[in-house]
């Protein structure tokens, strides 16, 4: 199976193309459109369930985010687990490694902890954020972040944009409409600010889909080191109230990895009886 648009040559896009994304603002990033063979990527959207519907997934739900999102591959069709397993293979991490320049070995995450399908429905949203900075399953390095957009006839009236924000939260620097078969890679770094900050406005029966990756090392450089390991919200520069604290119950959600958590519940339960 053709996993790449005939005109896209993995080596030659990172040699051509690491300048543009080392040296990008408001930190290290790029975006590609048409990156994917159109027709590997229909059958991915074709398999694109109803997270809604789905059993054993990941429900956000407060008032910084309100997405759906999987866990592991147990909710993937055929074609999807070939590519992800694709955008997991030695070819795909050298291209990611000479594109960002990262000096540690780029290790991928089988796992796919916090990775996989996203769904957010109308309404939802997902506020400005840095990222979990360490793997509480592996304790490895979160690197890279991968996304790809599967929204087609995606009108910009429809909202979410994903948006990268100034260090400083005073504006976003780069506004990317999510449309079918554009990936965004970006670093994970203290300060990496992006997000969908405003409600999603599109058509009751549409929702903005995307399959995420996420790529790490063991040992990063000392100036990219951070305390923050969860997922830290931010405000925007003249937005009241545009993000709330996390509550206790959705800070241990998101620090303690979900096997762990079940174990602690069947426990617990046990206890109960």
């Amino acid at each position: 199976m053709d996993y790449l648009n005939k005109k896209i040559d993995l080596k030659r896009l990172a040699t051509e193309r690491k300048l543009e994304y080392q040296n990008a603002e408001p930190f290290s990033n790029i975006v590609f459109h048409d990156f994917f063979n159109p027709e590997m990527l229909d059958a991915v959207l074709a398999e694109f369930p109803d997270l809604s519907l789905t059993k054993n997934i990941e429900k956000f739900d407060d008032y910084n985010q309100k997405k759906l999102a999987t866990k592991g591959e147990a909710s993937f069709g055929e074609v999807t687990k070939l590519l992800v397993h694709y955008l997991n293979s030695e070819p795909f991490l050298e291209f990611i490694q000479e594109l960002t320049g990262i000096k540690e070995k780029l290790i991928s995450d089988p796992y796919f902890e916090g990775g996989g399908y996203h769904e957010i429905k109308p309404g939802g949203v997902l506020k400005v954020h840095t990222d979990f900075s360490t793997s509480l399953l592996t304790n490895l390095d979160r690197r890279i972040n991968l996304l790809v957009y599967l929204n087609k006839d995606w009108e910009d009236s429809f909202g979410g944009h994903f948006e990268l924000w100034r260090k400083d939260m005073s504006q976003c620097e780069k506004k990317i409409l999510p449309v079918f078969n554009t990936v965004a890679i970006f670093s994970t770094i203290p300060l990496s600010n992006h997000g969908h900050p405003n409600p999603l406005t599109c058509p009751p029966d549409r929702s903005r889909k995307s399959l995420a990756l996420y790529y790490y090392s063991n040992g990063r450089p000392q100036n990219e080191i951070s305390n923050d390991t969860l997922t830290t919200f931010k405000g925007r520069k003249g937005v009241v109230a545009d993000v709330k604290e996390r509550s206790t119950r959705e800070i241990i959600r998101d620090f303690i990895p979900p096997i762990l958590l079940r174990a602690f519940k069947k426990t617990k339960t046990r206890t109960q009886l």
